[in-house]
């Protein structure tokens, strides 16, 4: 009878992410060849890995068609030179493409299911517009299941700011403008650089490299914030400095059991300590990061006061404040998203996930006072995921 055993996260790398639409970097580069990238540089980067070892290639997108379609685990595996023997295959939760596939995988490992696996997710949202092609249930509107408003991100963002009056627009847009300076110092201190794997790009101009998130706005500042429209509403708090913009590119990480680890003498960056999501109201998506995470620490027997570092999403400046003001946290906590979040970066939907832990993992090395650390995300359609993690060069001291 198989035993539960410890999962750990091995290694994560990603892509430089790019803005969506044809002034972005990727609009002529496919969205397979991108997640294909990430998987490359991650198998060279961990040369004690043999590639028929690899278990399963789990690989989330939230639009699953064209070249983000044809079970993208299975063909980014043939893809990257991974052997025939390998097998993949696709996922699909939203924005959680890649925290799920993670969790997942991460599961089957547990179990004794796999020994070595990769787990990630690709978003070319230039290609393939979030929702496109989507046919909805009439009996969602027609019997009130959901909100037709529910059905629109930014609106959902917009329904917190009336839920809550004390998250309001100066606060979401200082959140937004604090994201930009964070990571602009993260870059500059050289901490992004290091998980990012260079693309090259083809355009009518030539080739060019990749190797820097497009999407940075350091110059940010709260009186140009507060004249950008409103997109969603009039009148409204939402608008493109405190909401992560529309984003293309991949994320790929390692994930490895115990025996695998001590065989191949591997140095993981984190052990999952548990995981869970949850339901709300469609209406108030970004209020799903609480309910999961209440869950996963109750499943983990710990409290929010044991998280040391969080790494939480950016869909919304407004989200990611209701999670905090929820749990006590102040605006400014240093342990929140230090190198800054997608509102600078981007949210490439399904990939956004393996990001968090790219940067949550490289936080734990330089953290090894820091013993807890989370991954949350909100999901469209109502729901919340949240991955707690250990530090392996957790110390011992507070």
């Amino acid at each position: 009878m198989a035993t539960q055993k410890d999962v750990f996260f091995v290694d994560g790398t990603r892509t430089p992410f790019g803005r969506a639409g044809e002034k972005g970097m990727y609009w002529n580069t496919r969205a397979d060849d991108l997640v294909v990238k990430a998987m490359r540089g991650l198998l060279e980067r961990n040369p004690r890995v043999p590639g028929d070892r690899i278990d399963e290639v789990a690989i989330a997108a939230t639009t699953q068609q064209g070249d983000q379609g044809l079970t993208l685990g299975r063909t980014a595996a043939l893809l990257a030179g991974l052997p025939t023997t390998v097998p993949g295959f696709a996922i699909e939760r939203m924005c959680a493409g890649a925290m799920t596939a993670v969790s997942t995988i991460g599961s089957g490992v547990a179990f004794g299911a796999y020994d070595l696996a990769l787990a990630g997710g690709v978003e070319h949202m230039g290609h393939h517009p979030m929702g496109e092609g989507a046919d909805p249930n009439p009996r969602f509107l027609a019997e009130r299941l959901v909100d037709p408003e529910a059905l629109n991100m930014g609106i959902t963002a917009e329904n917190l700011h009336d839920r809550f009056p004390a998250l309001t627009k100066e606060r979401a847009d200082r959140f937004g403008m604090r994201s930009q300076q964070k990571v602009a110092a993260a870059y500059a201190a050289g901490k992004i650089q290091p998980d990012l794997i260079p693309v090259a790009l083809r355009s009518e101009e030539g080739w060019g490299l990749a190797d820097t998130d497009q999407g940075l706005r350091p110059e940010t500042t709260m009186e140009g914030l507060a004249t950008l429209k409103t997109p969603f509403r009039p009148h409204g708090r939402v608008t493109a400095g405190n909401a992560s913009p529309l984003t293309d590119g991949a994320t790929i990480s390692l994930l490895a059991g115990s025996d695998a680890v001590s065989e191949l003498g591997l140095s993981p960056k984190m052990r999952m300590v548990s995981f869970a999501y949850a339901g709300v109201e469609p209406e108030v998506m970004g209020l799903g990061p609480i309910p999961s995470t209440e869950k996963a620490l109750r499943k983990a027997g710990l409290t929010i006061h044991d998280i040391g570092l969080f790494e939480l999403n950016e869909a919304f400046a407004v989200q990611v404040l209701s999670f905090q003001d929820h749990f006590g946290i102040e605006d400014d906590d240093p342990r929140v998203n230090p190198w800054g979040g997608a509102i600078a970066f981007g949210h490439p939907l399904a990939a956004s996930g393996v990001r968090l832990m790219i940067q949550l993992a490289a936080q734990f090395a330089e953290n090894p006072g820091v013993r807890f650390g989370l991954t949350a995300m909100c999901v469209g359609l109502g729901q919340g995921g949240t991955i707690i993690w250990e530090n392996p060069n957790w110390n011992g001291k507070k």
